[in-house]
């Protein structure tokens, strides 16, 4: 998943976002962890199965508007539940209120090769949820290495507020001059320096920060012309030198 989401995984101080699109994701528990963590999944385009004795309203409302499929099991017998579930997941979240059985779900299945995490135990995870600030197509992870989730949440706020709607203009505007110079500057060291002259212009950022996306657009374009031949003109064309 583009982990939309929050699929994060943390190794030491290493953080990767992993695609869970279309992936099978087996979720062990009806309950409020089940349920956030069914819509992490779903918002990074997973395949969820939930299996539990009881599901909570809102796990119940995803499996009526078809997002999600239910199995009402009992699991006590963690290696029996993991061994007769077929197709394998490629990744099963333990999430019951038994802290045993949720480290016993985990050992088995990473035996027969699945990913795991475990609600309450990051220790035997494959990975943490860090907090997910997402504003746009920004997004950032923070973790505390599972030490604080409380503190996550508040850096994560915070985070949110300092995106500024200006920030956001200029990732569109980025992509839609990296495309456009993908296709016309063959040299990747040109194309960063028109990229960042995007960036750093004084005119475009005023546009950005009014709002005016289509003018910036324009002169944008101005810019790419002159990137389009090579770097010699982008030296010595007097608008665009540093």
């Amino acid at each position: 998943m583009h982990l939309p989401f929050l699929t994060q995984r943390t190794v030491d101080k290493l953080i990767i976002d992993f695609k869970f699109n279309n992936k099978y994701v087996v979720i062990v528990g009806g309950g409020l962890e089940g349920y956030r963590k069914t819509l992490s999944f779903l918002d990074a385009g997973s395949k969820i199965l939930i299996v539990s004795k009881t599901f909570s309203k809102n796990i119940k409302k995803l499996h009526l508007k078809k997002k999600i499929d239910l199995i009402k099991m009992d699991v006590k017998d963690a290696r029996l539940f993991i061994n007769h579930i077929n197709p394998k997941p490629d990744l099963l979240i333990a999430a019951t209120d038994d802290q045993n059985l949720n480290a016993q779900l985990a050992k088995h299945a990473k035996e027969v090769g699945c990913m795991v995490y475990a609600v309450d135990n990051p220790l035997i995870s494959d990975f943490i949820f860090p907090a997910l600030a997402k504003i746009g197509d920004v997004k950032i992870a923070i973790s505390t290495n599972g030490k604080s989730p409380l503190i996550a949440k508040v850096l994560r706020q915070r985070i949110e507020k300092m995106i500024t709607e200006e920030d956001l203009l200029q990732i569109k505007l980025q992509n839609y001059a990296r495309e456009i110079l993908k296709q016309h500057v063959l040299d990747q060291k040109v194309r960063k320096k028109a990229l960042y002259k995007i960036l750093n212009d004084d005119n475009i950022k005023t546009l950005l920060m009014r709002g005016k996306f289509d003018d910036a657009k324009k002169i944008t374009m101005e810019i790419i012309d002159y990137f389009k031949a090579n770097d010699e003109n982008y030296k010595s064309h007097p608008a665009l030198a540093n």
